[in-house]
């Protein structure tokens, strides 16, 4: 797979979520620590080695049979990630998250419920329904329109300035510092 990019950090963040998608192995794949870390090692050295265009035939050669060998366990891993995902998603919407027993066992094989992962041949999650879409804040209230009046901005502009916290006594008190700061005592 060969990426074309004008921008380098594109590149880059290309070639690392396609590695990353291959080789998804976890920590409690492997019997110990150092298994792991020299697993994350090699990734590391043939996502490093893409970026910098060495010896691309044969890492992707690699990537290939990995891919092929190992098929199965990404497609697992690939699918324990879109769970997760989804049970956080859940939970950060306050609602309980379902585990896929539960959604098998309340629903038809076609049927997915709304905000869950159907699943795909190409083992990609794919997200089923329509995501409800954000509303406009304030529409006509929003500054800038035509029913503000100088008064209302000004406001707006007091309120934005104090939430991000700035006042006018720390903008006199810094001025003073900076301008005493500068002097030379001769």
């Amino acid at each position: 797979m060969v990426i074309s990019s004008t921008n380098p950090h594109n590149k880059e963040i290309a070639i690392r979520r396609r590695i990353a998608s291959i080789f998804n192995k976890r920590e409690d794949d492997f019997p110990s620590l150092r298994e792991y870390n020299d697993y994350l090692e090699e990734v590391e050295d043939m996502t490093f080695n893409l970026i910098e265009g060495v010896d691309v035939a044969a890492i992707e050669a690699k990537i290939a049979k990995y891919q092929e060998e190992n098929s199965e366990q990404i497609m697992v891993n690939r699918a324990r990630k879109a769970e997760e995902l989804a049970a956080a998603l859940a939970a950060s919407k306050g609602q309980a998250a379902q585990t896929a027993n539960d959604v098998g066992a309340s629903q038809d094989f076609g049927a997915v419920p709304q905000g869950q992962y159907a699943p795909t041949f190409a083992g990609q999650p794919r997200p089923t329904g329509m995501a409800p879409q954000p509303l406009p804040l304030g529409g006509s209230d929003m500054p800038g329109y035509a029913g503000d009046d100088d008064e209302t901005m000004r406001l707006r502009a007091e309120r934005g300035a104090r939430a991000g916290g700035w006042s006018l006594e720390i903008s006199r008190k810094r001025a003073l510092e900076e301008a005493f700061g500068s002097m030379w005592v001769c």
